[in-house]
């Protein structure tokens, strides 16, 4: 049953908070999250997860990250480490996301080659800013010539997603830039020299950036096929 609005009350004890995550109205779902991560009680971490999961609006599933962050990484980390398996593509795309919050390295084994290149974009997107945060340094260029497999990738907002990945690793990537302007691929080869571009000039914009990429690219191609 929804519980009555007027019940919900951050300054609460938990139990109204945790039943109000089930209401059918965002406002109240969002105090609820905040009530939970105010006064943070390991009890219910499994309940915040599992609404992750579920939660249709981003800012509730944002707040429900905040209060997982609230709490001992001890406790979140083994859970999310299991979500991150989940057939359901939200449950990964959010245990991700809540990993690259909390920011502790001991969840970087579970960032795979599968995550990073999964077939739902918010999926690989969120693995993508989470293994960029929890990367250890040595480990930096193996992860940049996986995150590259991903170049040509879907649309604007995905391939801006990865381009901004890619450039958080610093200098490393510029090799592995440079080996996937030659793919036969154009939509890698232009995706390439963007984000090659932004690392140079942080200043252009995605936008720019890819556009004269595929410039450079239709103009490679046409002297070729000459």
């Amino acid at each position: 049953m929804t519980m009555p609005k007027q019940d919900t009350n951050p300054n609460t004890n938990p139990i109204p908070a945790l039943q109000a995550l089930q209401d059918d109205d965002p406002s109240v779902r969002l105090r609820a999250a905040l009530a939970l991560g105010t006064n943070p009680d390991p009890r219910f971490i499994d309940k915040l997860i599992e609404r992750c999961a579920i939660e249709d609006e981003f800012p509730v599933r944002d707040t429900l990250t905040w209060a997982l962050t609230r709490h001992p990484a001890s406790m979140t980390l083994p859970i999310l480490l299991d979500e991150v398996r989940s057939p359901r593509a939200q449950a990964r795309s959010q245990a991700l996301h809540t990993l690259s919050k909390i920011g502790d390295r001991r969840a970087w084994p579970a960032i795979t080659q599968a995550l990073l290149s999964d077939a739902d974009d918010e999926v690989a997107r969120s693995a993508w800013r989470a293994a960029v945060v929890l990367v250890p340094e040595g480990e930096k260029p193996e992860l940049a010539a996986a995150l590259s497999t991903q170049l040509g990738r879907g649309e604007r907002e995905t391939q801006l997603s990865l381009s901004r990945a890619l450039i958080a690793l610093g200098e490393v990537i510029s090799p592995i830039l440079h080996a996937a302007q030659t793919r036969a691929d154009p939509r890698v080869r232009a995706h390439a020299i963007a984000t090659e571009q932004l690392l140079r000039d942080p200043e252009t914009g995605f936008e720019f950036a890819i556009e004269q990429a595929k410039r450079v690219v239709a103009l490679g191609e046409t002297e070729r096929q000459g």
